[in-house]
């Protein structure tokens, strides 16, 4: 008889599935054979490293220009432009990016698997992307460590110490504000954590000079991390703030209305400081 790993997870305590979970991982990754492929990613032609089956799906193929970057290209995303990418995976999106904010510009990848931060380093590395800065580390509410479950998608655990966690450094949208410039557009996919990310950004925010893109997952990855989607929505108040929402597939916009999100379901929201009257 086998067991859904949901099933493993419900029934093993956190400190036997933990590291089962980042075992699993690790020999996923050791089983692959890595290889390079040459796609265009929304007309940009790019060389991407495969070196895992997730990865695999997701990039071995071209890709039209994501339906959410068409959005960010009609506000601040432009030549010259600054760009934090947090959730940056393996650096795919932050080297579409890179294309369009050009030479002038810079995207700062920040990924907290070390698997993918690895991964996305070599493929900034690949296609001689000197706009690229990879960090290793993990968009919080303030700087410092976080525990971070390993996965090919992970997340960041609740508390320190988890076990089948690793250690990774914490930065904050400020902090990183302070060592690169003010950013233009802020890129936020972190698996449920998007409120603690929000909860770093305070003087970002209070500019009003910075579009947000933020991937609100569904209400069980959020509970994950202890908050909400109102604990995400808490930080762009109406008055200072147009918010734009779309489900999953990022086609079709519309202006936030109450109620919108009470389905729980995975949603891109859109966000651009509202000009003063």
């Amino acid at each position: 008889m086998s067991i859904s790993r949901a099933s493993l997870k419900a029934v093993l305590p956190a400190r036997i599935y933990g590291p089962l979970r980042a075992r699993r991982v690790r020999r996923e990754v050791e089983r692959y054979k890595p290889r390079t492929v040459h796609h265009s990613y929304a007309g940009i032609q790019l060389a991407v490293r495969l070196e895992d089956g997730l990865a695999e799906a997701w990039y071995d193929h071209d890709w039209e220009e994501p339906p959410e970057v068409a959005v960010l290209r009609s506000g601040r995303l432009a030549p010259g432009a600054t760009v934090f990418d947090l959730g940056a995976h393996q650096g795919v999106v932050a080297l579409i990016l890179a294309g369009i904010v050009g030479p002038d510009g810079h995207v700062v990848a920040v990924e907290a698997e070390p698997h993918n931060a690895r991964v996305a380093q070599a493929n900034v590395e690949a296609n001689r992307a000197t706009s690229v800065t990879v960090l290793h580390a993990a968009g919080a509410a303030s700087e410092g460590l976080l525990s971070f479950r390993e996965g090919l998608n992970g997340e960041v655990a609740k508390r320190r110490g988890s076990p089948g966690a690793v250690d990774v450094p914490a930065v904050t949208v400020d902090g990183l504000a302070q060592r690169f410039g003010a950013p233009d557009v802020v890129l936020v996919d972190v698996e449920g954590y998007e409120a603690h990310v929000l909860d770093g950004a305070t003087r970002t925010l209070g500019a009003g000079m910075t579009d947000f893109q933020v991937e609100l997952h569904d209400a069980a990855a959020l509970a994950r991390a202890g908050s909400r989607a109102e604990d995400v929505l808490a930080h762009f108040p109406e008055s200072l703030f147009d918010v734009r929402v779309s489900d999953d597939t990022g086609v079709e916009w519309r202006a936030l209305e109450p109620g919108m999100l009470a389905d729980g379901k995975r949603r891109f929201l859109s966000v651009r400081p509202r000009s003063p009257a």
